[in-house]
C-alpha cells in the first residue's frame, strides 16, 4: 500500500491533519506498527561536500550566493576527506551518508567525476549513500546508479501553489523531472518539504498531494522545520510549534504507510518529549551529527542518550532494499587513461630534453626580483 486509499483529496488530508492530536498520533502509530519496526530509527549523517556559492534564490537557504550570511563558499571536498568523514559517521552509529553539494545542477566535469568516486567509496564501506546535488539529467542519474548510489534527495519543499513565494530560479516541474530521472535510473527517491516558511496548512497538504499523484511515491519523505538564518529572506519567520511537526509527521505516516518518514531539520528546537511523540507517530529516521549542511543539529552523544532513554534501536543499512553494486565508471576510466598518456608524454619529452643537454631553467632569488 504505497498510498492510503482512505485519503485521496486535499479536504480529507486537512480533516486528518486537524484531528485531535492524540487521536492523530494513535492512528499514525497503529499504521506505523503494521509496516515498520517501531523501535528502529535510522541514524543518517548529512555532509556538505561543496558549500555555498549557489546561484539559486531559495528564500530559506544560507548557501545562496546572493544572500549575505555567515556561510563561506568552499570548494568540493576531496574523495579522501569524504571517506574519512563517512568512517567517523559510521563509527558513531550512522548507517546512511547523504552528501550535499550547493549546485543548481549537476555538470559533466571533473567535480562530478569526484562525486562518482565518493559514492563508490562510501558504498564500499557498507553505508547507504544518498546525494543531493540539484537538478540532474538521465545520463547523470545512470552514472550515479552505476556507482552504487542508494538514494537521491530532491525536495519539492512546498505545494505548487506556494512554491513561487519561495523560489523563482527553478520551476516546480524541474524538480519533478529530476525525481523522474532518478526513478528511471532505478535510484530510490528521498523527497520532502519544509514547514514554517509562511505557508498555510493547505500548502502542507498540497505538498503531500504532489507525492500522492506520483506513480511511485518517494521511499523517504523528510519533514523539515525552517531554520531561519540571518541574511536570508525568511530570517524573520516565527518558529513553528513543536505540535506542528508532530502533526505533519503523523499525517505523512498515515498517508504513506510504507514510506520512511524522516525527522530532519529543526530538531534543535524540539525537546525529547516532542521527538518521542514524532517517533511514536511514525518518524523512522533522524540526521545525527552536529550539523545539517550549514545549520545546527543535536550531536551524536545527545542522540545516543535519547535512544537509550526511549529504547530505540539504530536501524541497520539496507533493511529496505539490497545494497547497490558499485561498477567502474567508463568516463572516469577514459579520463584517467588520457591523463596517464599525457603524463607519459611529458615525462618522455623531459627525458629527451635532458638527453640533448636541455634542462628547465632554474630561477634564483635574484631572477625572481
Amino acid at each position: 500500500m504505497k498510498v492510503n486509499p482512505n485519503y485521496q483529496t486535499k479536504e480529507q488530508l486537512l480533516d486528518l491533519y486537524n484531528k485531535p492530536l492524540l487521536e492523530l498520533v494513535f492512528e499514525a502509530a497503529t499504521i506505523h506498527r503494521q509496516f515498520h519496526n517501531p523501535r528502529e530509527v535510522q541514524m543518517s549523517s548529512l555532509l556538505s561536500i561543496k558549500t555555498g556559492g549557489c546561484a539559486e534564490d531559495c528564500g530559506y537557504c544560507p548557501q545562496a550566493a546572493r544572500y549575505h550570511t555567515n556561510v563561506e563558499a568552499q570548494k568540493l571536498m576531496t574523495v579522501e576527506s569524504v571517506v574519512e568523514q563517512a568512517k567517523n559517521a559510521k563509527a558513531n552509529g550512522s548507517s546512511r551518508l547523504c552528501m550535499g553539494a550547493a549546485w543548481r545542477e549537476v555538470r559533466d566535469n571533473k567535480d562530478f567525476d569526484n562525486v562518482i568516486e565518493m559514492v563508490q567509496s562510501v558504498n564500499d564501506l557498507g553505508m547507504e549513500v544518498c546525494c543531493t546535488l540539484g537538478m540532474m539529467n538521465e545520463d547523470q542519474a545512470k552514472r550515479l546508479k552505476n556507482a552504487g548510489l542508494f538514494a537521491y534527495n530532491h525536495n519539492l519543499d512546498t505545494s505548487p501553489d506556494y512554491y513561487g513565494d519561495v523560489i523563482s530560479t527553478r520551476e516546480y516541474e524541474d524538480r519533478l523531472n529530476t525525481i523522474d530521472n532518478a526513478r528511471k535510473a532505478g535510484i530510490t527517491v528521498c523527497s520532502g518539504g519544509i514547514i514554517g516558511m509562511g505557508e498555510a496548512i493547505e500548502d502542507r497538504m498540497g505538498l503531500l498531494m504532489s507525492y500522492m499523484q506520483m506513480e511511485t511515491p518517494p521511499e523517504s519523505i523528510p519533514i523539515n522545520a525552517l531554520v531561519a538564518v540571518e541574511g536570508t529572506p525568511m530570517a524573520d519567520q516565527k518558529p513553528i510549534e513543536q505540535w506542528e511537526m508532530i502533526r505533519m509527521v503523523a499525517t505523512t505516516r498515515i498517508v504513506f504507510p510504507e514510506t520512511v518518514v524522516r525527522l530532519s531539520a529543526g530538531r534543535t528546537k524540539m525537546n525529547m518529549e516532542a521527538q518521542a511523540l514524532c517517533f511514536m507517530a511514525g518518524a523512522g529516521s533522524i540526521f545525527a551529527g552536529d550539523k545539517l549542511l550549514t545549520t545546527p543539529n543535536p550531536d551524536f552523544n545527545e542522540d545516543k542518550e535519547m535512544f537509550e532513554i526511549l529504547g530505540l534501536l539504530p536501524k541497520e543499512p539496507f533493511k529496505d532494499a539490497e545494497q547497490p553494486i558499485s561498477h567502474p565508471d567508463q568516463k572516469i576510466l577514459d579520463r584517467k587513461e588520457k591523463e596517464g598518456h599525457r603524463q607519459k608524454e611529458l615525462e618522455e619529452a623531459r627525458m629527451e630534453a635532458e638527453k640533448n643537454g636541455f634542462s628547465p631553467r632554474k630561477v634564483s632569488n635574484v631572477d625572481a626580483l
